[in-house]
């Protein structure tokens, strides 16, 4: 399986585990100009952008690190955007997630990040 196969596996993986949490998923991979979100769903109030990151053990660092401040800037811009183009209003509340997978351990960091603008 080459990078690309593997990311769609885990990202199936996170929104099945999701799914059994009690998240409805709305989007996978929604892509646009500013970037792509890997799921968003429905999580009680809150619409929920979700990045998915996999790593096969801690060697090359924990999944969760790879979603530094830039990371979080593409996809609040991604998420915006979203927000836009689907006619949410401001007082939709939105969270950032982040499904981090490491080895076959799954962790669900909620509201990992705020919302930059």
């Amino acid at each position: 399986m080459n990078k690309r196969e593997v990311g769609a596996a885990y990202e199936e993986a996170a929104a099945v585990f999701l799914e059994k949490n009690g998240v409805r998923i709305l989007e996978r991979n929604f892509r646009c100009r500013q970037g792509e979100i890997d799921l968003i769903g429905r999580d009680g109030e809150y619409l929920v952008f979700f990045e998915v990151k996999y790593r096969k053990n801690a060697d090359a660092g924990f999944p969760a690190e790879a979603v530094g401040t830039v990371k979080q800037r593409k996809i609040c811009r991604t998420a915006k955007y979203y927000l836009y183009r689907k006619h949410y209003g401001e007082s939709v509340p939105v969270r950032f997630d982040v499904i981090a997978v490491c080895a076959e351990r799954v962790n669900w960091y909620q509201n990992a990040f705020d919302y930059m603008r």
